[in-house]
């Protein structure tokens, strides 16, 4: 685990985190000494509130703001209010996104292709380029983003455009990396497999993952806990030679 004090100091900012990976992050971050933490969310405020109330009793400050990411006026309106609550961003988990609904492709809109689009690729590039400026003038700065093994295996039935843009959030990891790296900045991401959460209760039967837990090696579904641990790590200085990586994290169900 990373130094209680290195975070000391440090706002991190956490995108969909009403629940699921995005509230373990961000009351993971509190515990692990950030000094404030913005919660983001967009359609359940009442999980938001018990996320700001979680990270409150950790012992950091706490601050959440609502925004649609999966639509770009929604993603500006939240950008604007982020610059006048909290402009400087040490640290940027960027995990809201979701497959919105499974749809095969001779159903699909033009609408639920840039909704899914929208949600999981392009506001986390935009997200992104609104707070690099402060990590740049600091020479320091972590960004962690969240991209799934749907990016590897192409997604379930219904799937592929989820798939598509978890795959794109790999590459902008790996092409920020890259950019970002010689101004003090890391850039990684993890790759959770299947997460026992809400995500999956919207979207998988039991059958379905019961059908996963005997594929997997570790006998288990993975917990939000278990993503949010190695997004600490990503953000602490145990991994300052990490740049540019996805890791998986699916208890041995896909190796690569």
């Amino acid at each position: 685990m990373p130094d209680m004090t290195e975070f000391k100091g440090k706002t991190a900012l956490v995108t969909g985190a009403s629940r699921g990976i995005g509230a373990a992050a961000a009351v993971a971050l509190a515990k692990a000494g950030a000094s404030r933490v913005v919660i983001h969310y967009n359609s359940y405020p009442e999980g938001a509130q018990q996320t700001l109330d979680a990270v409150k009793a950790a012992g950091a400050d706490a601050t959440a703001l609502h925004g649609d990411l999966g639509d770009m006026d929604g993603a500006r309106g939240f950008l604007d209010e982020l610059g006048r609550t909290a402009p400087n961003i040490d640290i940027l988990v960027n995990n809201a996104g979701a497959l919105v609904r499974r749809c095969t492709i001779a159903d699909y809109t033009e609408d639920l292709y840039d909704t899914i689009m929208t949600l999981n690729v392009k506001s986390l590039w935009f997200l992104t380029k609104a707070v690099v400026p402060h990590m740049v003038a600091r020479k320091n700065g972590v960004i962690v983003n969240v991209g799934s093994i749907a990016a590897r295996n192409g997604g379930g039935p219904g799937a592929t455009i989820y798939a598509a843009a978890k795959a794109a959030v790999s590459a902008i990891t790996k092409g920020l990396a890259k950019e970002l790296a010689p101004k003090g900045i890391r850039v990684n991401a993890i790759s959770p497999g299947t997460v026992d959460n809400h995500f999956h209760e919207v979207f998988s039967t039991r059958e379905i993952l019961d059908g996963v837990v005997k594929a997997t090696p570790a006998g288990r579904l993975a917990t939000n806990e278990d993503m949010a641990d190695a997004i600490v790590f990503l953000c602490s200085t145990k991994s300052d030679y990490i740049h540019g990586q996805t890791i998986e994290i699916n208890g041995g169900f896909l190796m690569v």
